[in-house]
């Protein structure tokens, strides 16, 4: 669980909580977007309500399953960032439905799925835990699925805004003069963690998370097959964050 990962988790389930609980909070709280200039916090706090117990489910299982890998990926300040760009903007573009109300972290979802489909596309998830399909596949989906305006109650356009902001964000990060940052956080080596990867055995499998294990396994096979002089710069800058900080040693 990574730190902002894990704060806007219990973010949610507070305020899912609150919600019901204290009379008014959720009315006070919901997106009009017809009612921003009157009602201006709503374009955040309605990223934070949900209206039952599925909603808040499946946005948070969302957010534990691809937030990790992507916090870890571009760092954590610009993950919260990334979340609240895409929710904000997700609001924004719900003035295609100005008398909606709307509530619900799925454009901030949206907006980490696209991030987590920028970096690893061809990664494979299950659909109700049966149907593998790859995720940018499913951010193709989901976009037909918005455009098409498919299912009743859904913030279509909340979900296409997440998607425009998380896009539009990681765009910015990478022209941008402060891009070059971003590229050596996600590619580039840095000798000092180098160096601790001659105890690669030390690795425990069994505490990485879920979403990285397929990864982590990969390259220590990797390694067992032709050696740490096998990798890439991006799997030794990856495999160096899961090596026990107890036990690193210059290699």
């Amino acid at each position: 669980m990574t730190p902002w990962v894990q704060r806007l988790l219990i973010a949610n389930v507070l305020m899912f909580f609150v919600q019901q609980t204290v009379p008014g909070v959720d009315y006070t709280l919901r997106l009009v977007p017809a009612l921003l200039l009157a009602r201006p916090w709503t374009l955040v706090t309605y990223m934070f309500l949900h209206s039952g117990f599925m909603h808040i489910l499946f946005n948070m299982l969302g957010l534990y399953f691809f937030g990790p890998r992507v916090e870890q990926r571009i760092g954590s300040s610009r993950f919260f960032a990334l979340y609240m760009i895409s929710g904000i903007t997700g609001g924004l573009l719900s003035f295609y439905t100005p008398n909606a109300q709307i509530v619900g972290a799925s454009g901030a979802i949206f907006g980490v799925l696209l991030a987590y489909a920028r970096f690893w596309p061809r990664d494979q998830m299950l659909i109700w835990g049966i149907i593998p399909i790859e995720v940018r596949w499913l951010v193709m989906i989901y976009t037909a699925i918005s455009l098409l305006g498919l299912g009743r109650g859904i913030a279509h356009f909340a979900h296409l805004g997440g998607f425009l902001g998380a896009f539009l964000y990681l765009l910015w990060l990478e022209r941008n003069a402060g891009a070059r940052k971003f590229r050596q956080i996600a590619t580039a080596p840095q000798p000092a963690k180098d160096a601790v990867l001659g105890n690669w055995r030390n690795v425990n499998r069994a505490n990485v998370h879920a979403v990285n294990k397929d990864e982590v396994d990969r390259i220590l096979d990797k390694i067992s097959a032709s050696g740490l002089g096998s990798l890439t710069p991006q799997e030794r800058q990856f495999l160096s964050n899961f090596v026990p900080p107890d036990d690193r040693k210059p290699s």
